[in-house]
Parts: C-alpha cells; sequence; structure tokens
C-alpha cells in the first residue's frame, strides 16, 4: 500500500511541478523579452512559431493547478470531516485572495502604493476553494454533474457584456469577462474571471476519489487514458465544426502551420470549453503516462510541484528584480520606472530593453535551476514538520 500511495503522490506533484516551471518561463517572457510589451505573441499576423509556442504552453498551467488542487483538497479531506474540510478550505481561498492583493500584486509592480491590482491565477484559487467548501457537502455525482454543465453551458454567456466602469460592469467582469477597471487612481484588472475555473477545481475533487489507497492503479491509468482521450477528440471535433465552445474561430491563415496554430489558439480569459478539454485532456493523459514513472527528472521536477506556493511567490520577485538590474545594465533606462510609475506594461517608450527570445529561455532555465535548493530545502522542512499548521497555507 505504501507503494500504491507513493507513486499516486509522486504523478500529482510531477505534473504539478511541470506546469510550475513551465509557468516560469511566461513570467519571464513578460518581463524580459524584447517583444514583450509591444504586441500579443498570440497575434497570428506578428509572431513567430517559437513565440506563439512559448506563450500557448503556458496555457494549461492555470486550469491544471485548480484541478490539482481539488485532487489534493479531496485527499486531504480523508482525513477530516467534511466540516473541518469545509472550514480549511475557507479559511486558506481567503489567505490566497489575500496573497494575490498584497503579496503577489506588489511582487509584480513593486510600487507600495498599489497603482494595479490584478485579480489572477492566485486569487481565482481562492475563490475556487471557497466554493468548493461548500459544494463538498453535496454528492461527488450531483458536484460532477453541475460542474461539468457549468464548464460545458458557460461560453453561451459569451455574448453578455456589461460596459463601463460601474460596479455592475466590475461584478459581469468578476464573472465572465476580463476587463480592466480604473478605481480612484488604481487599475483593476479582472484577468481570469471565475466562471468556468470555481467548475474546474471541484472536477479534481471527483477526481480525488480515483486516488484513494484502495483504488486500482491499472483501473486508474485507464479510466485517465479514455478521459484524456475523449476531451482532446471533442476538443478536435468542436473546434474543427467552429460551432460552439469558443468565442473566437479558428480561420485559415497564410499556410498550414499557420492555419494549425489558429486551430489551437483557444480563448484562456475566461477559458473557453475547447481551452478546458485541450488543457485538461493533456493533463489526464499525463496523469496516466507518469502513473508509474520514476526517475532523476521525476524527483527533481516533483520537488517544485511539493511547494508550488512557496515556488509561486519567490519566483516573481525574483524575474522582477532581474527586469530591473536588465533595465539598468543592457539599456540605460532608469530603474525606478519599475517601482515608482505606472504599471510597466502600460508604458510606450522602453526601446532597446529586452533580450532574444533563446536569452529569455536561458534565463528561465538558469532561474528554475537556481531556486531549486531553496524549493528542496523547503520540501525537507515541511516534511520534517507535518504538524505545523501554518505550513499547509503556504
Amino acid at each position: 500500500m505504501n507503494t500504491i500511495i507513493k507513486n499516486r503522490i509522486t504523478s500529482i506533484d510531477f505534473l504539478r511541478g511541470a506546469i510550475m516551471i513551465i509557468m516560469a518561463l511566461d513570467h519571464v517572457r513578460d518581463y524580459l523579452y524584447a517583444g514583450s510589451f509591444f504586441y500579443d505573441p498570440l497575434d497570428l499576423t506578428k509572431t513567430s512559431g517559437i513565440l506563439f509556442f512559448t506563450r500557448w504552453i503556458t496555457h494549461f498551467c492555470a486550469p491544471i493547478f485548480m484541478l490539482l488542487a481539488g485532487t489534493s483538497a479531496y485527499l486531504i479531506g480523508q482525513k477530516k470531516t467534511k466540516s473541518e474540510l469545509s472550514v480549511f478550505l475557507v479559511k486558506r481561498g481567503l489567505w490566497l485572495i489575500f496573497l494575490e492583493m498584497i503579496v503577489v500584486n506588489f511582487g509584480w509592480n513593486f510600487n507600495i502604493t498599489f497603482p494595479m491590482f490584478f485579480f489572477i491565477t492566485i486569487w481565482a484559487l481562492g475563490v475556487s476553494m471557497i466554493v468548493l467548501a461548500a459544494l463538498i457537502h453535496l454528492p461527488k455525482k450531483l458536484i460532477l454533474g453541475i460542474c461539468i454543465l457549468i464548464v460545458a453551458g458557460h461560453n453561451l454567456l459569451d455574448n453578455i457584456h456589461v460596459a463601463g466602469n460601474s460596479l455592475s460592469a466590475f461584478g459581469w467582469s468578476v464573472l465572465h469577462d476580463q476587463q480592466f477597471f480604473t478605481w480612484h487612481k488604481e487599475i483593476l484588472l479582472v484577468g481570469y474571471p471565475i466562471i468556468p475555473l470555481v467548475a474546474i477545481m471541484p472536477l479534481g475533487y471527483c477526481l480525488g476519489s480515483w486516488y484513494t489507497a484502495d483504488y486500482n492503479i491499472q483501473k486508474r491509468q485507464r479510466n485517465l487514458l479514455l478521459l484524456g482521450c475523449f476531451s482532446i477528440a471533442a476538443f478536435i471535433v468542436l473546434r474543427y465544426t467552429n460551432l460552439y465552445g469558443d468565442p473566437v474561430k479558428w480561420s485559415v491563415q497564410k499556410n498550414v502551420f499557420f492555419t494549425f496554430l489558429s486551430f489551437i489558439k483557444v480563448n484562456k480569459y475566461p477559458p473557453s470549453l475547447l481551452y478546458v478539454l485541450l488543457t485538461l485532456g493533456g493533463a489526464f493523459l499525463f496523469l496516466s503516462f507518469t502513473e508509474k514513472l520514476k526517475g532523476a527528472v521525476v524527483k527533481v521536477v516533483s520537488v517544485y510541484g511539493r511547494v508550488p506556493m512557496f515556488y509561486y511567490l519567490i519566483h516573481i520577485y525574483v524575474i522582477h528584480l532581474m527586469a530591473i538590474i536588465a533595465s539598468t545594465l543592457t539599456s540605460g533606462q532608469d530603474w525606478k520606472r519599475w517601482i515608482l510609475t505606472k504599471p510597466i506594461w502600460f508604458t510606450t517608450d522602453l526601446k532597446g530593453y529586452g533580450f532574444s527570445l533563446p536569452v529569455a529561455y536561458l534565463i528561465w532555465i538558469g532561474l528554475v535551476i537556481a531556486l531549486y535548493p531553496l524549493c528542496k530545502r523547503y520540501d525537507a522542512y515541511k516534511q520534517a514538520n507535518k504538524g505545523k499548521w501554518w505550513l499547509s497555507y503556504l
């Protein structure tokens, strides 16, 4: 039984670690790639294949992180009552929202006046945990049905928009429509509307029942393989028809390769049905194929997966510090513009700043390697101090 549990934990941590590493690539590109401030890497009229995939591959991060957080909640719940698990999820959800608003937002801007608030990954994770705290009291089949309905049906809301800077517009944006807002002098970006993200974490919670100690490994692998294949097949069929599932239709481009890019360019904000099918389908296949995978790579990558929040918080600050140093040394720009002015993404005079994409990749690899000793030490500390309650919140 110990071997089964070990394999189960390793496969989940391996996937989580992999998406954490991939996530850092996007943030390095955001801050240090020369073209980041001038055009969208998914813009098919301006991008290249490698730049497109540098951004596109990171689409897998947020939904998989949500899914695995739900699976972890189920496994934690095996040692708690439903009420205890609910209380834990609410507390952790509120803590994550606080982290997003204060610690993470400061990390993005390095400005104590907080000129901009991002409502993105960690805040959506926190809200989803609070929603999950209520849903776990329902039968799992009902949770599954409700969440599938939300994920499958939410694109019916795509044509609903609330214009302006009103509270109602902000509320609708929080639910389903990415927008910028201004409040006094602050800029608010609702980057991750919570529908359908709040449904993905409960789906992960339901998935957790396949990871109990008495669940047959071969059956789990087979189920994950079938679920992954079904998700990818459904994505291909729905995407090909252009009938439903994504607000942006694919179209024929200048050549076959760019037509393929158009086909896989799915909407992330909010995650469309096709986006969810593609990313979670990939997650299910990954979990199936890596169930019994072992070796040095699995061992190393899993370290990042066991301390995801610790890694997430540190990497933002390190990348921002590197951008400050790079702006001073490579382009002679005033470093204070990165901490004392309006958010850097709204600056249009950064000509001469930034690195080529290959250099950005090297920086990303160096960052991930440099953070490994810290993550490993913190992981060892967590394993040696499991009785300390606060460790479950970081």
